[in-house]
């Protein structure tokens, strides 16, 4: 699955890279070269952090759906009771 930017995010991120180069690196690169780096980390970098990501998701699913009887269980014939 390749992950797919909104036109406007992908605008932002780009203006952010081309800003971290210009403040951390002292260098001043353009949209294409921005784009390229940004490009890269989508297909490189990105996927990592999405199954990371999913895998957490997963894991407090688990964990919740392990205790739904605790959280969801309502007590029977009870009316009698009273």
């Amino acid at each position: 699955m390749s992950i797919k930017l909104k036109k406007e995010t992908e605008e932002r991120l780009i203006t952010s890279i081309k800003r971290y180069f210009r403040e951390k690196l002292d260098e001043e690169i353009g949209d294409l070269k921005a784009s390229l780096v940004l490009e890269y980390f989508l297909k490189e970098i990105a996927p990592t952090i999405y199954n990371i990501a999913v895998g957490d998701a997963q894991a407090f699913i688990n964990e919740r759906i392990s205790d739904i009887e605790g959280t969801c269980y309502e007590q029977e014939f009870t009316y009698w009771k009273r």
